[in-house]
């Protein structure tokens, strides 16, 4: 065959079956990023009454209220920050994709370590580029296990904090013993209905498909509250039983405003002590608390709108069914009875068993809480995942792909259902994570 003849044929075929371009699936697949459009969140539940709409309203505010010390300073007119926090205000961790949210690319920390004549340094732990975190040590400096959360920042040499002497904890050296964990801000949006999941609901589901559960090595169990033993289901280990409880601790631990639920100071420094306690509480005249407020407005916070189906979105809630990933991701569940309306018998499509999971040596961080032991986690819900910019409990990627391959490691219960994905061809892989960013 002549080397024109040769040419003439590839045009034609080319002329003819121009589609043998564009059918061959990828070898590889890849996180496609977060979606763009609007962001689908941020809004409150539908039907509310008027009352529960100003609630949700007045909760939002004070979600994005910066504090300061005494109120003092400019454009941070609460009070009682310090004297160890993490931020000064709520809606800073939680505010990607909108309010509720999780945590946004540029970290609002970095600017925090010296406002106002702060004199903290910035942990190497973070980055102008995020995710915001917060630190715990894994154990004391006598070999005891600690577990709790070291603020990163204290409020000396702030103008507002004249007189406090009080030094960051040494992280440098904690990061070189490998004693420092971290964890990245859960989104709230859909926490009321997750709330009024009745635990009878949570447990027909652990029940549900329990042999094929167990040939994939998937086990779970529920964390409890040790003081009354129902289901605790808030923060990464379903560690708090209730959004006023994750409310009132956040307040404490992470802005260090003592409150009506966490009243205690958690550093007594005496010199950095400026306010009676608890710093945030009701004021007995018709005033709600921060707390309350909190509460509210997480309580009456929609969850996200996902995007519309697409051919490949279809096939990929398909395969995220078939390789195993729905046993533990319970695609929804059922609110129970409720005196709140848009919380009463709902259809809440969280995408968890709010159960907690072994998930392995690979992400383990080796801090117990409740029944929760060191490499267990609640299984995070992926309603809102579209748009997400970091992943998994300490934020160590931005990339889906790579948060669905850290599953797998040795001890974790996900193994089987990660070698499942392994197996799917490069295209099948595409469209299951073409799903999970339309969440």
């Amino acid at each position: 065959m002549t080397g024109k003849l040769r040419l003439s044929i590839v045009i034609l075929c080319l002329l003819t079956f121009p589609t043998l371009l564009v059918i061959a699936a990828p070898a590889t697949s890849q996180d496609p990023g977060p979606r763009g459009g609007p962001a689908g969140a941020g809004g409150p539940l539908p039907n509310l009454t008027a009352g529960q709409l100003a609630a949700f309203t007045d909760g939002a505010d004070d979600f994005n209220t910066s504090h300061s010390v005494d109120g003092s300073v400019p454009g941070a007119d609460a009070t009682g920050l310090g004297p160890t926090f993490n931020l000064e205000n709520c809606g800073g961790c939680h505010s990607v994709p909108n309010v509720g949210g999780t945590s946004p690319a540029l970290n609002p920390q970095i600017a925090s370590a010296t406002a106002v004549g702060a004199n903290n340094e910035v942990p190497s732990f973070l980055s102008a580029q995020g995710p915001v975190r917060e630190a715990r040590f894994i154990l004391n400096p006598d070999g005891t296990p600690d577990g709790g959360v070291h603020g990163l920042f204290t409020i000396a040499g702030r103008s507002d904090a004249r007189g406090c002497k009080l030094k960051q904890p040494d992280f440098d050296t904690e990061v070189q013993r490998g004693n420092v964990v971290f964890r990245i801000p859960t989104p709230v949006f859909g926490d009321g209905l997750l709330e009024n999941i009745p635990d009878s609901t949570i447990l027909a589901n652990k029940a549900s498909s329990r042999a094929e559960k167990a040939a994939l090595g998937i086990a779970g169990r529920e964390n409890r509250n040790p003081q009354d033993g129902t289901i605790t289901r808030f923060g990464w280990k379903a560690q708090n039983p209730s959004l006023m409880n994750f409310s009132g601790e956040a307040y404490n631990v992470e802005m260090g405003v003592t409150n009506e639920v966490f009243p205690t100071e958690r550093n007594q420094t005496a010199s950095c002590q400026f306010n009676p306690t608890p710093e945030d509480h009701s004021d007995f005249e018709g005033g709600v608390s921060g707390v309350q407020h909190f509460t509210d407005f997480m309580r009456f916070l929609a969850p996200p709108t996902p995007a519309p189906d697409t051919p490949s979105i279809v096939t990929g809630r398909q395969l995220f069914s078939s390789v195993g990933c729905a046993f533990c991701h319970t695609p929804s569940m059922k609110t129970r009875d409720s005196d709140i309306a848009a919380l009463s018998r709902k259809t809440a499509n969280l995408f968890s068993d709010l159960l907690v999971h072994h998930m392995g040596q690979g992400l383990a961080d080796h801090i117990p809480q409740g029944v929760a032991s060191g490499d267990e986690f609640r299984t995070a819900p992926l309603w809102g995942a579209g748009q997400r910019l970091f992943f998994l409990h300490d934020g160590r990627t931005s990339d889906l792909k790579t948060a669905i391959l850290a599953h797998q490691s040795s001890g974790s219960e996900a193994n089987a259902v990660i070698g499942n994905f392994k197996t799917l061809s490069g295209q099948e892989q595409q469209n299951l994570l073409n799903f999970l960013r339309s969440l």
